[in-house]
């Protein structure tokens, strides 16, 4: 069902529609925490390298096409806002379009150049095979994230947060099952996790569709709306292009410090690949109220409610900062001992190197989640070049601690980046939140 943000407490709207949003990243967690529990233990801690030596390559790539996704539904969601039904039937149709040409070209490109990056980016030769193969499969699945991603943006954009975690949870647990078949029964090896992420996906966003096509009728499109216009076809680009160029841009700078970390061998590779499966669990607590800021703050810009931006800020901002707090405790307490769900208890180096990758990144866990509510808020209101900005900031301090400290400091280094990065980006955030809100609501 759709849910209209521009009346109602702006918390109380912000905290209703979180909830489900959290339960689905906390389920998309899964797709990658399946494939590591599984890869981990029955396939080694070199195999579990390998596919987490290809996450800022897949947050790349696969990232970048989200991102176009989410941005696709920011017109959406202003059209709904402001109750003009034709335009948001001709932007659910150029998106669409847009994201399946994007997509294909991605796919192409990525699978065909998938060892000359992985060289690139300094991947150990012990685990070089096996990563080549598991984000080889993930570029071939680009489409079937696609699918799923712009869907679920175009149902979030209308203030349906529950039925993406719908079918987020039946993906899941069909990801859990064809790990198992693949790998154990089928023995693929790393392929095998990939192709169970994939074929999950696919059927997440098939199940979305058809959805959509018999119950929702509001992104319904009418067959004078289906075909793109090129006035249309410039605006998705300019507010989706940045949005997912913002992704990449974050993710580069990820990769150069990957590639930094490829550097200190495979024990730091699993080390930063299990503490992220675990962080990630809960990092779900502060990126579901930032999301859903995009969705909020769209739709009272079509409704020409400043007022309540300002307001829904504030009090999301709160909301996620409390939120951090709890998420960072829970992490301190029982980051290690989710690790054990990947790795075996022996592996005492490299829960060594996870308990301090935790403590630096858990102090500097409400400067993440003040950036995260920033940039979703900027981007819902259709300043995405701003947004892309602070991925910027973000690249260039990770780069600078990947190159300039890792070598001196080693993993401490690689601890302190994404801390240092978050910092950068939200000085900049702050000051463009400051700059737009003041010119389009002076008071």
């Amino acid at each position: 069902m759709t849910r209209d943000m521009t009346t109602g407490s702006p918390w109380k709207l912000i905290l209703q529609f979180s909830i489900p949003t959290a339960l689905g990243l906390i389920f998309q967690q899964l797709y990658s925490m399946a494939d590591t529990v599984i890869v981990g233990r029955t396939l080694g801690v070199d195999a579990l390298a390998a596919v987490g030596s290809t996450g800022s390559l897949s947050f790349l790539i696969i990232g970048f096409m989200n991102g176009v996704c989410s941005g696709f539904s920011i017109p959406v969601s202003q059209y709904f806002g402001a109750k003009n039904k034709q335009e948001l039937q001709r932007s659910v149709a150029t998106g669409a379009w847009v994201a399946l040409i994007l997509g294909a070209i991605i796919t192409v490109v990525t699978v065909a150049g998938t060892e000359w990056i992985m060289r690139l980016m300094q991947t150990p030769e012990n685990i070089f095979v096996d990563a080549c193969d598991y984000i080889r499969v993930i570029f071939m699945g680009t489409l079937a994230t696609v699918l799923y991603n712009l869907l679920s943006s175009y149902l979030r954009a209308l203030g349906d947060s529950k039925t993406p975690l719908v079918f987020l949870v039946i993906s899941s647990v069909l990801n859990i099952v064809f790990d198992l078949v693949f790998i154990l029964i089928f023995h693929m090896g790393v392929a095998g996790a990939a192709w169970a992420t994939v074929l999950s996906q696919l059927i997440s966003g098939l199940l979305c569709l058809l959805f959509i096509a018999k119950k929702f009728p509001a992104l319904h499109v009418a067959q004078e709306n289906i075909s793109p216009r090129m006035e249309h076809v410039s605006n998705h680009l300019s507010i989706g292009v940045p949005m997912g160029l913002q992704f990449s841009i974050t993710a580069v700078g990820c990769a150069i410090l990957q590639g930094a970390t490829n550097t200190l061998g495979s024990a730091a590779v699993a080390a930063i690949t299990a503490a992220d499966r675990s962080k990630g669990i809960f990092q779900c607590l502060l990126d579901a109220p930032a999301i859903t800021m995009a969705t909020y703050c769209g739709q009272n810009l079509g409704a020409g409610r400043m007022d309540r931006i300002r307001s829904g800020v504030k009090q999301g901002t709160i909301l996620a900062i409390i939120l951090s707090v709890i998420c960072a405790i829970m992490v301190y307490f029982s980051g290690s001992t989710i690790g054990l769900l990947f790795l075996d208890s022996t592996e005492v180096e490299i829960f060594a190197l996870m308990d301090e990758y935790f403590l630096w990144n858990l102090l500097f866990f409400p400067c993440l989640v003040y950036l995260l509510v920033l940039r979703n808020a900027i981007q819902g209101m259709g300043y995405t070049v701003p947004a892309m900005a602070a991925g910027v900031f973000e690249l260039v301090a990770r780069a600078a601690v990947a190159i300039f400290f890792v070598k001196t400091y080693g993993f401490t280094a690689v601890c302190v980046a994404s801390p240092a990065a978050w910092i950068a980006a939200d000085v900049l955030l702050w000051y463009v939140y400051r700059q737009l809100i003041n010119r389009l609501d002076p008071q």
